[in-house]
């Protein structure tokens, strides 16, 4: 593929993964109540997801995605489930300082599949991926050299980008000292992230 290709892809991709929506609002969520160390597998998830749609976009499958929509539906509302399973968790939690503490045994595959489940069904990235893509990338003639350009693009900006509102989350997380402050933000993040499931299950 070309590079000026390439540059147009990246830059429109950019955009559209730096959007505020309802994955980056339950990223930086779960930032703030928890760190970005312990973001990473939920980061990894949405990336993942991405890299389904395009794959699937770029193989053409997506006549066939729409005789499976009952399953994208069913996927879109487990993760839906999850996201508000992770906000009452954050409106419980104990109002204490920021703090390191080890992850639950099994939090990090299911931090990544709530990931996952979230981008799949994530209507945002569906219409980029379905519709917007092939604007931009002609997919009738992807060689597996493309593909693979184009799956190192997409991995490098999603995680950059992904990382880089975590960061941001996380060094806000830090300035928290007092318990009264710490449940605001237990709160506000579960809030936040229940938002996101309602956002995300009210799209079409």
């Amino acid at each position: 593929m070309e590079l000026t290709g390439l540059l147009v892809f990246a830059g429109v991709y950019f955009v559209a993964v730096a959007s505020p929506g309802p994955g980056i609002a339950a990223l930086v969520a779960r930032a703030l109540s928890s760190g970005l160390r312990r973001s990473l597998p939920f980061i990894a998830g949405i990336a993942a997801g991405d890299l389904v749609w395009f794959s699937a976009s770029a193989l053409g499958l997506s006549v066939l995605m729409e005789h499976f929509h009952g399953l994208f539906l069913a996927i879109k509302y487990a993760g839906c489930l999850y996201l508000l399973w992770l906000a009452l968790k954050l409106w419980t939690a104990p109002a204490e300082p920021p703090r390191e503490s080890p992850a639950a045994r099994g939090e990090g595959l299911r931090l990544f599949l709530g990931g996952l489940a979230l981008t799949l069904g994530n209507p945002k990235v569906m219409v980029f991926f379905l519709s917007i893509l092939p604007l931009v990338v002609d997919l009738r003639n992807v060689t597996p050299l493309v593909f693979v350009e184009i799956i190192t693009l997409t991995t490098i900006i999603i995680c950059s980008t992904l990382l880089a509102y975590a960061y941001a989350a996380d060094r806000a997380r830090r300035l928290v000292a007092s318990p009264r402050v710490m449940r605001i933000v237990n709160r506000v993040t579960g809030g936040v992230m229940a938002g996101a499931a309602a956002a995300i299950a009210a799209r079409g």
